[in-house]
Parts: C-alpha cells; sequence; structure tokens
C-alpha cells in the first residue's frame, strides 16, 4: 500500500494595502522637500541685507513645498512599475497598491492647485510660475521622458532640482538676480556626482529596471571619471559667490574644506570602484550641499 505524502501548502505573505495619511505623506517624499526648502530659506535670506517678513517666509515656502510636493507624487504614480522592481522602492504605496494612481493624481492636483493659489495671493506672480516650470520640469520633463530616454538624464533635468534657491529669491525680490542664478549653479553642478554616485551603488536595480543610467550603460570607470569631473567643476562653481562680491572669506575656507573633501571621495571612487566607497559617497554630498548653504548664510549675516 503505496503512502501518500501531502506538502505543506505555501502562501506568499500578504501585502497590508490599507492606506494611512503616512502613505499621502510619503508621496510627497518629504526629507527631499526638506533640503528643496532649506535651500529656499537660505535664498530667502541672501535675497536681502535684512531679514524678508515673515509673511513671505512662511506662505513661499509653503507654497513652493506644496508643488514641490505635487511633482513628487506624480514620480511615484509614473515610475509605481520601475519602483517594484527596485530593492529601496518597492514598498511605495502606489508601487504596492495601498495609494491608487488615481487618487495619488488627485492628491498631486489638490497640493498643486493649494500651492498656486498661495504663491500667486500671498507672495507674487513671477514665483509661482518659475515654481509651476519646475514641477512641470521635474513630473514631466524628466520623470516622463529624459529618465528613459539618455544616460545624461541627471545633468539635462537637474536644472529643475536646482531651482528652489532662485524660488526663494524672486519671492522676496519679485525679480530674477544673477546671485540668485549661482545658486541654482551651484546645485546644478551638484546634481550629477550626488545621483551618479548612488547610480554606481544601486546599478543591478537600475539595470533591471530598465533606467539608462550612466553606470547602466557606459560602466562604472567611465562614471567615476565623470564624477570626478563634475566634482571640479563643482568645487570651481561654489568659488563663484566670494569672486562675485556676494560672500567673504567665512564662506570661502569652508566652501573650500567641503569641496576638497567631496573631491577626495570622488578619487578614492576612481581608484577603488567600490559600492561602498560610492554609497558614502552619495550620503556626504547630501551633507555637503546643506553645510555650503548653512555656510552661505552665515557669511552672509556675520558681514551684514
Amino acid at each position: 500500500m503505496s503512502e501518500q505524502i501531502s506538502k505543506p501548502l505555501v502562501t506568499e505573505p500578504s501585502v497590508d494595502k490599507t492606506v494611512s495619511w503616512g502613505d499621502f505623506l510619503e508621496l510627497t517624499k518629504p526629507r527631499v522637500v526638506a533640503l528643496m526648502i532649506l535651500t529656499s530659506v537660505i535664498g530667502m535670506l541672501l535675497a536681502t541685507p535684512g531679514l524678508p517678513g515673515w509673511e513671505v517666509v512662511v506662505y513661499g515656502n509653503l507654497g513652493i513645498a506644496l508643488l514641490a510636493g505635487a511633482a513628487a507624487v506624480v514620480n511615484h504614480v509614473v515610475d509605481h512599475k520601475i519602483d517594484t522592481v527596485m530593492a529601496r522602492t518597492r514598498k511605495r504605496p502606489v508601487a504596492t497598491g495601498r495609494v491608487t494612481s488615481v487618487d495619488a493624481l488627485l492628491f498631486a492636483t489638490i497640493l498643486g492647485l493649494t500651492g498656486m493659489l498661495v504663491l500667486f495671493w500671498q507672495v507674487n506672480a513671477l514665483t509661482a510660475w518659475l515654481t509651476f516650470a519646475s514641477l512641470v520640469g521635474y513630473a514631466g520633463v524628466y520623470t516622463l521622458f529624459l529618465k528613459r530616454a539618455t544616460p545624461q538624464n541627471i545633468v539635462i533635468g537637474g536644472i529643475a532640482g536646482a531651482m528652489p534657491p532662485l524660488l526663494g529669491w524672486t519671492a522676496v525680490t519679485g525679480q530674477v538676480d544673477g546671485h540668485a542664478l549661482l545658486l541654482v549653479l551651484i546645485i546644478f553642478a551638484w546634481t550629477p556626482p550626488h545621483f551618479w554616485a548612488l547610480a554606481i551603488h544601486r546599478k543591478e536595480e537600475y539595470a533591471k529596471a530598465g533606467i539608462p543610467m550612466l553606470p547602466v550603460t557606459h560602466g562604472n570607470r567611465y562614471t567615476e571619471l565623470h564624477i570626478l569631473l563634475y566634482t571640479l567643476m563643482l568645487l570651481a562653481v561654489t568659488l563663484l559667490p566670494f569672486a562675485t562680491g556676494m560672500s567673504g572669506m567665512i564662506y570661502l575656507v569652508g566652501a573650500m574644506v567641503l569641496g576638497l573633501r567631496f573631491l577626495q571621495y570622488a578619487v578614492r571612487l576612481l581608484r577603488g570602484d567600490d559600492r561602498r566607497v560610492a554609497l558614502a559617497t552619495f550620503k556626504y554630498s547630501i551633507t555637503y550641499l546643506m553645510a555650503l548653504f548653512v555656510l552661505l548664510l552665515v557669511d552672509h549675516f556675520v558681514y551684514f
């Protein structure tokens, strides 16, 4: 008599699809928005010899944050299929189905319209339209097209993410100034080494998702060389505020120290081709940008 052996039934772990307010907050990428608002606030404070009025600081940054959050939500919706195959993004609310694409887009629309209303009503039209253009540049041009079209996606699309200090400046002054554009240029030059370092660390995931990041299309060595070159360019660009009289010696010394440390990471990465160094470079780049803008602010008020 044969003995029938039954195997235990194996079931996939269920995914909790209960939506919460935290899911909608996550859609706005609050940490990214916080860094943008930091640079926006500094743009506001640098735009005037004294302190700007509290109204423009509060309402200006509220409007900018709402529109930045709306762009981030659109990014979640457009990239939800890509997010499911990448370890760092597969638990995002739209990727897991906790928030539907329709609900997310409705949320983005509410955020965007509210942000535009705040900027038009309490700040000025120039800031409102520039912020809207940044939203379109990030959520539309970069996320929908550039990200999947070219390994230079970060370079070309970086201008949208570099706008916050200009937005803060125009919120206070109502006009575009050359010094504000210098702040934009700093973030624009910072963006490629920042993101390419992460792309080296996450190369396999980007390849699996079909995203033509530079390490995927041209290899690590080529990318590491370009990280070094862009870091050198960044170091030169960060000297411009001092060269144009926008800042003084406090900023100059600090920018040189921070920049040389960034350069050391870039050289280590080129020599070692180590994913851990790539991740360390990415993390330092965030600290670098925050510290650089704080230095600009400290220098501004010390010499005021």
